[in-house]
């Protein structure tokens, strides 16, 4: 699934943009528990999450995680945005809920990092 379809599918609003809507996706992890993302991430994977703290950028940008999404509609503060650009990871604001965010993903062929 390309960025641009995981933009469309969850309407998502686009806060940084950094990775084009073409590039390939090809995991979702979702998890507000950071230490599980560098268990179980992927290359080219997305994170769906409701922790709009640093911390999540943070996690991303050591697990090589390029995409970030935000769930219900939570808006992460300036320095999280600032952090975000310095690390060229683009940040997702959809509104619905992680499980809904996951239930569409993988409806249209998304599927979990494997174990």
């Amino acid at each position: 699934m390309t960025v641009g379809e995981i933009i469309k599918n969850l309407e998502a609003m686009v806060i940084t943009k950094f990775l084009p809507d073409e590039t390939e996706i090809d995991w979702a992890c979702a998890t507000d528990l950071m230490s599980e993302v560098l268990y179980y991430s992927r290359d080219s994977s997305v994170l769906i999450t409701g922790l709009t703290k640093q911390q999540a950028i943070r996690t991303a940008d050591i697990a090589d995680i390029r995409v970030v999404v935000f769930t219900r509609g939570k808006e992460p503060d300036t320095p999280t945005i600032e952090l975000a650009n310095e690390k060229e990871i683009t940040l997702l604001i959809t509104p619905f809920s992680m499980f809904t965010a996951c239930g569409i993903l993988y409806e249209r062929g998304l599927r979990c990092c494997p174990e």
